[in-house]
């Protein structure tokens, strides 16, 4: 019955502890055996996800609590995958809130809030991790209120109920004084407070798909939550997509979800989340309906890409060594099934057969995507980032982050004046237990290449989040990376005393014993200047030995780059060649007289 259904996601900014609350809700609702072994994170369910526990893609499941039925969707709290959370908004009837009780409203907080604001939700506030040291709870209470107001919520929204809990510890109370050894407040405050979804059964099937996967199996398969009417496995329905084309289709499978699991069902009615089966081609944000009365529901607008790259296939000379998938035509058919179901990317063919424009929300949604594609044996490589612009009322505007530091008090001299440099304008300062909150907003040209600097600045002690802000007028020009770079003069294999004569005239990015080729980047240089070195070149032996000179070579360790350091470090004139052993650095043209020829031209 809709009454007793309950449909809630869960909202907050990296690390703030979604998939830890939903594994203490899962173990509480007796989902699993006593004598069940448990993995932490259950719903972090691919490779990425697990081993940089972040939520990447959305996840649907249900528990069962006092004859209610609860279905919860994790969402990722990173700011580049802000489009799996806009989609999921239009499947739920509330959210829980949840944040952090030391750090606060975040910049993703901000972002998923006003999100769920605009649609009409009213939230449930969960002030997670009240058993961290430092937790300041009752503030963190006021800067949630602040951010409701500032968001313009109205009267309705503003009379938010709040939660106490420790996802951690597994328990949930009402007010800070109660004591409470699990979630039964938390589970309270969903049936109590979370409206059932207003729906009617008896009128005519609507089902807007909110998100897509693809099974090898049984093919495309869309979820999302029916609206209106019934639907049985078998059925004939119509999907409509944007324009308002329909196409039919059988249901050939009906799933719902029984804790983790998804289970074959005969019948859903509305209200209900499900995921049907039995079209090839369906898009999300359209509507799959009765064929008798096709109704199309409100299309759902995901905001636009903020930042492009090129894939290009891999002309290096090491191309084909390392991995399986080589070809344009291996990369655009990969990059197509992305598309089914990435809804914040976009791919574009360029005037190069062999390159293709990837546009994303963000550095990391384009990593992780370069970093699965690595890993499933495609060799690629790929340009520097570059920012989106946009023609609004005839002035040209480029995308603007918000972005919120914690900095220790001593090294935010630093980093205010390297965010001058990059047009950053200070929105706020605020002191918290020895550390400093510093808020600005910034052109997100302006954190390319930004993380590692700022690290090394703050020796690591430093933490930095961003989300997209809004488009502003173009802010001029931002000086990029002021070091050259230890370019490779021939092919061959790196030798120690090569590398230990180099290493004064920079930092190295190879250890003794790599592979190189004419062109690859080795190091950075100490200058500004790029620099053509050997690094390939032994010691001529001989018998004459001299004392001092001849002693062991100590070498200072490789800085090697991972993808995402790699990206961030690269110029315009170079590219990161990405294999699934190897992420090379090197220049867009190998041969040195190609590059000074370029150089002219461009001058």
């Amino acid at each position: 019955m809709p009454e007793m259904i309950r449909n809630i996601a869960i909202i907050a900014h990296v690390d703030h502890g979604k998939t830890t609350l939903v594994d203490a809700m899962l173990k509480q609702s007796g989902i699993f055996r006593e004598n069940q072994v448990i993995t932490e994170r259950v719903m972090d369910s691919n490779d990425i996800e697990k081993e940089r526990g972040i939520t990447i893609l959305a996840k649907n499941l249900s528990v069962h609590h006092n004859g209610y039925k609860i279905n919860i969707v994790d969402t990722p709290g990173h700011a580049d995958f802000g489009g799996e959370v806009e989609r999921v908004l239009k499947m739920v009837d509330s959210v829980l809130l949840l944040v952090d009780a030391f750090d606060g409203p975040m910049p993703q907080t901000r972002f998923v809030l006003k999100k769920s604001l605009d649609l009409g939700i009213k939230p449930i506030v969960v002030i997670n991790k009240i058993d961290r040291p430092g937790a300041r709870p009752d503030e963190v209470v006021n800067l949630v209120f602040d951010l409701f107001c500032e968001l313009n919520a109205n009267e309705e929204q503003l009379d938010f109920p709040i939660v106490y809990s420790s996802a951690k510890l597994g328990f949930a109370k009402r007010e800070l004084s109660d004591e409470s050894s699990n979630l039964e407040p938390l589970f309270e405050m969903i049936q109590k407070r979370v409206a059932p979804p207003v729906v009617n059964p008896d009128a005519p099937f609507q089902m807007l798909v909110t998100s897509i996967d693809y099974n090898e199996y049984i093919g495309r398969i869309a979820t999302g939550k029916i609206f209106n009417g019934r639907v049985k496995a078998g059925e004939t329905i119509v999907a409509i997509d944007r324009q308002g084309k329909q196409t039919r289709g059988r249901i050939s499978k009906l799933l719902g979800y029984e804790g983790l699991k998804q289970m074959e069902m005969a019948e859903a009615s509305a209200g209900d989340i499900v995921t049907i089966a039995g079209f090839e081609e369906v898009g999300i944000g359209e509507t799959l309906a009765s064929a008798a009365d096709p109704q199309p529901l409100p299309y759902v607008a995901i905001d636009e890409p903020t930042l492009s790259m090129n894939f290009m296939v891999s002309d290096s000379p090491f191309a084909g060594r390392e991995g399986k998938y080589v070809t344009s035509r291996n990369i655009r058919d990969r990059l197509m099934k992305e598309l089914r179901t990435n809804v914040s990317l976009r791919v574009e063919d360029t005037d190069n057969t062999d390159t293709f424009k990837v546009s994303g929300r963000g550095e990391l949604h384009l990593s992780i995507l370069i970093e699965n594609m690595r890993r499933e044996g495609f060799e690629l490589s790929v340009s520097k980032p570059e920012v989106i612009f946009r023609e609004i009322d005839g002035v040209r505007c480029e995308p603007m982050e918000y972005l919120v530091i914690d900095v220790p008090e001593e090294f935010q001299g630093t980093v205010i004046e390297k965010l001058g440099t990059r047009r950053a304008e200070m929105v706020s300062m605020q002191p918290m237990d020895g550390t400093n909150r510093l808020e600005f907003v910034i052109p997100a040209r302006g954190l390319i290449g930004f993380r590692t600097e700022f690290l090394t600045d703050t020796r690591g002690t430093g933490v930095m989040n961003h989300t997209f802000h809004e488009y502003a007028p173009y802010k001029g020009p931002i000086v990029g990376r002021k070091n050259g770079v230890l370019i490779s003069m021939e092919n061959g294999e790196t030798v120690a005393y090569s590398l230990f004569n180099l290493q004064d005239r920079g930092i190295l990015f190879v250890a003794p014993g790599t592979d190189v080729y004419e062109g690859m980047i080795v190091g950075q240089h100490a200058k500004e200047n790029d620099l053509v070195v050997n690094a390939c070149r032994g010691k001529k032996l001989t018998n004459v030995r001299a004392s001092g000179s001849d002693d062991a070579i100590r070498l200072t360790p490789p800085n090697v780059l991972t993808l995402e350091q790699a990206l961030e470090y690269i110029d315009e004139d170079e590219l990161v060649e990405v294999t699934p052993k190897s992420i090379r650095l090197r220049k867009r043209f190998l041969d040195a007289n190609d590059r000074k020829r370029q150089e002219k031209t461009r001058k």
